[in-house]
């Protein structure tokens, strides 16, 4: 499938007819925009006719499902992967001003107090999702004339699905009715009793221990369990394993998702003009009906209410970070020296994440080394060659915020 664009820079229908596409480029009546995928622009006035075009969108907490389609036909399919490395960063980010501002010996006036919070506020890891969805969707706008979106909304009731049988009060009596902290719901549910040893230390103190560190994991009770001290002791001391014990259910995706939702909907209704909701229950019959692979494309494909439409070339989506703005590294070397994080611009003309040719296989550059090794991958991050020298590399693209090739 290529895709065109007029003379204007709008996009029309696509063509399969290769050979003219070929003759086109070759008699500079039109010229190539993008490789993947490959999309060029006419050089001179045509009709711009074009068939209704429905856009469906399975949005997701680190995948996400798009599909392009008509009545008959799929226009655009693609898997994407979004980031979820947002709460880290931001964290590193923090103790990093924290630690310069007590650096500081000049007298600061607080500033804490001149923060407010406006309306339509989403924390900054939720928002940069939001906003990968609205620029997946915005991309797919760029090669395509869409005239109408379908996004599927979901609303997850997590009391539910812990405990199926819940009504009407109990929503109001949860697990730690009746606990002072977190901490005494912990002990009390593990009966007092080590996790790891059972209580054959005989030790008496009990610590809480979170399985997942708090940065990841949080303060759920599912990332909380009982350990006596000795075991505490042994563990941050690499003496014992706690592989054994595994966390509970983690809820973070369907809490993004009951989060986003209404934000990531009103949005696209103020940018785009025919918007409409559907449902996971109507997915799931549709892709039954038809009998369709469980995939993030298939489930877009269903959303678009053209489940029927003859299948097209699936491509692989990835978001990467654009910028490192960290000049130093968070730990110190010895002597109190601060490490460099920042890498040079360029190692021998290629940046990270460009777009290369290694023999018969195309990738992109996931890491690279002064001496000129780079490690070349796929999108998601399959290890084409571990160490190349640039000399056998050939540059097909520079990087961009979204890695993308055909699966």
């Amino acid at each position: 499938m290529v895709y065109v664009l007029n003379c204007e820079g709008v996009p029309i229908m696509p063509t399969t007819r290769h050979g003219m596409v070929r003759r086109l480029l070759k008699e500079h009546k039109a010229k190539v925009v993008k490789r993947c995928p490959f999309t060029i622009q006419l050089r001179y006035e045509c009709a711009n006719i074009t068939q209704s075009i429905t856009l469906g969108v399975d949005t997701g907490y680190e995948n996400v499902g798009i599909s392009a389609c008509t009545e008959k036909k799929v226009l655009f399919e693609a898997k994407a992967k979004i980031r979820t490395d947002m709460v880290k960063l931001l964290s590193t980010r923090r103790e990093t001003r924290r630690t310069r501002r007590s650096r500081k010996t000049r007298y600061r006036k607080a500033r804490f107090f001149n923060r407010s919070i406006e309306k339509g506020w989403l924390p900054p890891s939720i928002r940069a999702k939001v906003e990968s969805h609205l620029r997946l969707v915005a991309k797919v706008h760029e090669i395509l004339p869409i005239d109408k979106i379908v996004v599927e909304i979901a609303s997850f009731d997590i009391q539910k699905i812990k405990n199926p049988d819940i009504k009407s009060a109990e929503y109001q009596q949860g697990d730690q009715l009746g606990f002072k902290n977190m901490k005494a719901y912990v002990l009390c549910r593990d009966r007092c009793t080590c996790r790891c040893c059972k209580g054959k230390s005989k030790d008496k103190i009990l610590r809480v221990h979170h399985l997942e560190s708090r940065l990841i994991g949080g303060d759920a009770p599912n990332n909380l369990v009982t350990l006596c001290n000795s075991c505490h002791t042994k563990f941050h001391k690499g003496l014992i394993s706690l592989d054994d014990i595994k966390r509970g259910k983690s809820f973070k995706a369907e809490t993004f998702m009951g989060l986003m939702r209404n934000f990531f909907f009103k949005e696209l209704c103020d940018k785009y003009p025919c918007v409409k909701c559907t449902y996971g229950y109507i997915t799931k019959h549709l892709r039954e009906k038809y009998h369709l692979k469980k995939d993030h494309h298939a489930d877009a494909r269903c959303i678009c209410g053209t489940p029927q439409a003859l299948p097209s070339d699936v491509y692989l989506m990835k978001k990467v970070r654009c910028h490192n703005r960290q000049t130093h590294k968070f730990t110190t070397l010895k002597g109190g020296r601060r490490k460099l994080n920042q890498a040079p611009y360029t190692v021998k003309g290629f940046r990270l994440f460009d777009k290369v040719k290694v023999g018969d296989q195309i990738g992109f550059i996931f890491g690279r080394r002064t001496s000129g090794q780079f490690d070349i991958r796929t999108v998601y991050g399959e290890r084409i060659n571990g160490s190349i020298s640039y000399k056998r590399l050939q540059l097909i693209e520079t990087r961009k915020s979204w890695l993308i090739e055909k699966c």
